[in-house]
């Protein structure tokens, strides 16, 4: 017989409330091993004792064979010399000990539940709140670690002789799945106000979904407003009471099947759209589509897709009740504008009551809310825009070797924040617009919680350098030390950490608004930064922003004020004005005295209010209900012309072959669009302004070209593509001429304008044929949703530079 040997492995990663120690019990047993293993918070503690091919084998089957949704991160072996003799493997109790620690997010119902669900023999038969250690909610119903039942809202809800029997028993499903209940001893639905209980309030609702009505039903986050999305009037009633009229909803599909009748769907979409994070995914509707409504997404080729990922949501597609239901569901999320998601009772009624017809609810408390996670792909690739159920509060880890605890507070809109602890970084799920008082105490409350999960105390808070924002305010009442870092700069920041680069890099920050260092508004930004700091070597031309908030609303007043800052000329502005019709002479008169005395005007590079601009003075959208509205729809015309040229170029191609010779191209994509990427770069060479202490993007030059072009009459999409293009092509100009006078040679792509797909796609490749190595997003948004990352990084490279120095 070989001697045995004793081995310590520490399993650090997403390990609790994923069957993690049930797993490890199987494997010994399969093994002959001898030991324990325990939960201990930050990590799963196993000692493993036996010969000691089975123990290497062990470790290999506990690495490679783990459960389905756990994530590990690291093993630490280490051999014990002397150890105890053990009998036989034990699970052994959780014990509290601090260290890494690593919160599941919720995950979607899995595939044996779902089938345990429909089983009218199983004893969980339409269990609206079925699950096991491979599903269920995790960070929303937690209260604190290591992750047991006594720790969770699931405290409320003792477990029947059934349930605590599998709870308890190695070899079930449900061995140490924390949620775990049954239709005897679990949650129960109900709707709000009524007396309709359990199945009856399930039929109630379905009955009113079905009939055209609006249900407000709480899922594993918070509420989502619910009617059918292939009912016009029923989601037109439903953007009217919500005062949304344009911006799209997102659907729930009642499976794939569904999805694949209106939507184009990739197989690596697939695999997101129908695993266990299960977030909203923005996918190119087909041309035939019949199901969903035109109120879903109103003059947008993409749609918004969920898969149910809660056993409710199942249940109000499929019951036993005889009701027949829609294949897709409108399933946004339960607030009112600018609020949070609506997480109890109490703040369904006060603020849902009016938009719905019935509100369905239940007693499992949420601890954490947890809007869904929408994301878009770019390349067949994740393109996260909201990261928020299924994905946080998953860490960002980083090379460097910080050492440190920081809070980073988020932007003001589009907010979520960011715990620093060493080198790992943990964005929380999204937390809405800061503009709205409701907002900031959910975002006093969600740091609070998650300061307590994952048993931090910052050291330091950073935030926006934005004198007025409520994020900053926020900051500044914590009582810590604050650092603030600007919000261009962040950007970049956010990128480069999820890239995992601490080297300099090029870094390309382009989206509305931002408070610039030296007092103006930025938006449109090149900046060579790295983790010390950065330097403004390009921008967007500077122009005149005049009408305050309300232009991030009115493209046309940017409109105006480019067009009267191009002529000089109050007759020439005024003319051109009138020919675009883009506003009344009054109100041209307005913006031209405003822009003449500096009244409510400002100085200003934000390439958001460009693109909102040229979406105007084409004639695309004039005014935004919401925040980019006008900036998509000339996406969109961009996007829709050059599928049609493209298709064109395809028949001529196809001619060309049949008949043998080359049929003229008369319309090409644009009168520059054959030449090659590097050509047209070489070209717009000339178009780059000096500005002394930066590179100026001649965005001017380009707009007038536009502007001379549609007054003559030009497609409306041709020009919107020529902009996309034009401005790629200045910015790899840029990035260019910044190499050659830095060395730099990786460029970062971020900022809310680089959700535009069409901008993104032209700028990487022309940055790629120009030999750049390009950073992007991907599991992190763009957008100001992922500027907390940034803003933790720097916090932890400032203070590890403070410590050095002993200033702090």
């Amino acid at each position: 017989m070989s001697e045995e040997i004793t081995r310590q492995i520490r399993v650090y990663g997403i390990v609790q409330g994923v069957g993690f120690r049930p797993t490890v019990s199987r494997h010994a047993a399969a093994r002959g091993i001898h030991g324990n293993v325990c939960n201990k918070g930050p990590y799963v503690e196993i000692y493993a004792q036996g010969p000691e091919e089975a123990v290497s084998g062990f470790i290999s089957d506990i690495e490679n064979r783990p459960p389905k949704r756990a994530a590990i991160l690291k093993i630490n072996v280490e051999n014990i010399e002397n150890s105890e003799r053990y009998t036989q493997f034990d699970i052994i109790e959780s014990e509290k000990t601090k260290g890494e620690i690593f919160v599941s997010p919720d995950i979607a119902i899995c595939e044996e539940c779902k089938e345990e669900m429909f089983d009218p023999k199983n004893r969980r038969y339409l269990h609206p709140f079925i699950n096991c250690t491979c599903c269920g909610p995790r960070l929303t119903i937690l209260d604190s670690l290591p992750y047991d039942r006594e720790r969770t809202s699931m405290k409320e809800f003792p477990m029947c002789p059934d349930c605590a029997k599998e709870y308890n028993a190695p070899a079930t499903r449900r061995y140490d799945a924390q949620p775990v209940c049954c239709n005897e001893c679990g949650p129960e639905v109900y709707l709000i106000g009524r007396e309709e209980r359990g199945r009856e309030a399930i039929t109630y609702a379905r009955k009113t979904i079905a009939g055209g009505g609006i249900v407000a039903i709480k899922g594993i986050g918070g509420f989502h407003l619910c009617c059918d999305a292939s009912n016009e009037t029923a989601v037109r009633k439903l953007r009217q009471l919500k005062r949304r009229p344009m911006k799209p909803f997102a659907v729930m599909a009642k499976n794939l099947e569904a999805v694949r009748k209106e939507c184009e769907v990739s197989a690596e979409q697939t695999r997101i759209l129908d695993g266990h994070q299960k977030p909203i995914l923005l996918l190119d509707k087909k041309k035939k589509a019949k199901i969903l409504c035109p109120s879903v997404a109103p003059g947008n080729p993409k749609v918004g897709v969920m898969l149910p990922y809660a056993p409710v949501q199942l249940l109000i597609f499929t019951y036993d009740d005889g009701i027949e239901m829609p294949e897709f569901l409108v399933m946004t999320s339960g607030n009112t504008s600018g609020a949070p998601i609506c997480r109890d009772d109490q703040e369904a009624e006060a603020e849902l009551s009016g938009f719905c017809d019935c509100m369905l609810s239940h007693d499992r408390k949420i601890r954490i809310r947890a809007d869904d996670s929408v994301m878009d792909f770019y390349e067949d690739r994740p393109y996260m825009i909201r990261r928020s159920r299924g994905y946080a509060p998953l860490p960002f880890m980083v090379s460097t070797p910080y050492r440190g605890q920081v809070l980073a507070i988020g932007g003001e809109l589009k907010n979520s924040f960011c715990i620093g602890v060493d080198n790992r970084f943990y964005p929380s799920p999204y937390v809405g617009d800061l503009e709205d008082l409701r907002t900031v105490k959910a975002l006093r409350e969600t740091v609070g919680r998650m300061e307590t999960l994952l048993e931090v105390e910052p050291e330091i808070v950073c935030c926006d350098m934005h004198p007025k924002y409520n994020s900053v305010m926020v900051a500044e009442e914590l009582g810590l030390p604050v650092v603030k870092v600007q919000h261009h700069y962040a950007h970049i920041l956010s990128c480069m950490a999820e890239n995992d680069c601490a080297e300099q890099v090029i870094g390309v920050s382009f989206d509305g608004t931002g408070y610039g260092t030296d007092g103006t508004i930025w938006g449109g930004e090149i900046l060579l930064s790295d983790l010390d700091g950065f330097m403004r070597v390009g921008s967007v031309m500077p122009f005149l922003q005049v009408g305050g908030d309300a232009s991030s609303k009115e493209g046309w007043r940017i409109a105006v004020s480019l067009i009267y800052g191009m002529t000089g000329d109050r007759k020439k502005a005024a003319e051109i004005t009138e020919k675009l019709e883009l506003c009344t002479k009054q109100e041209a008169n307005v913006q031209f005295t405003m822009a003449d005395r500096k009244i409510n005007a400002v100085i200003s590079t934000s390439a958001g209010r460009l693109f909102d601009g040229v979406s105007a003075m084409l004639g695309i959208r004039r005014k935004s209900t919401f925040e980019g509205e006008a900036s998509m729809a000339l996406e969109f015309a961009a996007e829709e012309y050059r599928e049609t040229m493209l298709e064109k170029s395809k028949q001529q191609i196809q001619e060309t072959e049949k008949y043998g010779y080359d049929k003229e191209d008369t319309d090409t994509l644009s009168r520059n669009e054959n030449l090659s990427e590097t050509e047209e770069i070489k070209r717009m060479d000339d178009k780059l302004i000096s500005a002394g202490d930066r590179l100026l993007l001649n965005t001017e030059s380009l707009i007038k070209e536009i502007l001379n072009r549609q007054l003559n009459g030009e497609d409306p999409g041709k020009l919107a593509y020529f902009f996309h293009r034009e401005l790629a092509c200045q910015i790899t100009a840029a990035c260019v001429k910044i190499r050659e006078l830095s060395g730099c040679n990786k460029a970062a792509l971020s900022g809310g304008v680089f959700q535009n797909r069409l901008l993104l796609e032209l700028t990487d490749h022309m940055l790629l044929e120009q030999g750049f190595e390009v950073l992007k997003h991907q599991l992190l948004p763009p957008n100001d949703g992922g500027i907390a990352l940034g803003q933790a990084v720097y916090a932890m490279a400032y203070l590890e530079k403070s410590i050095e120095t002993k200033t702090i």
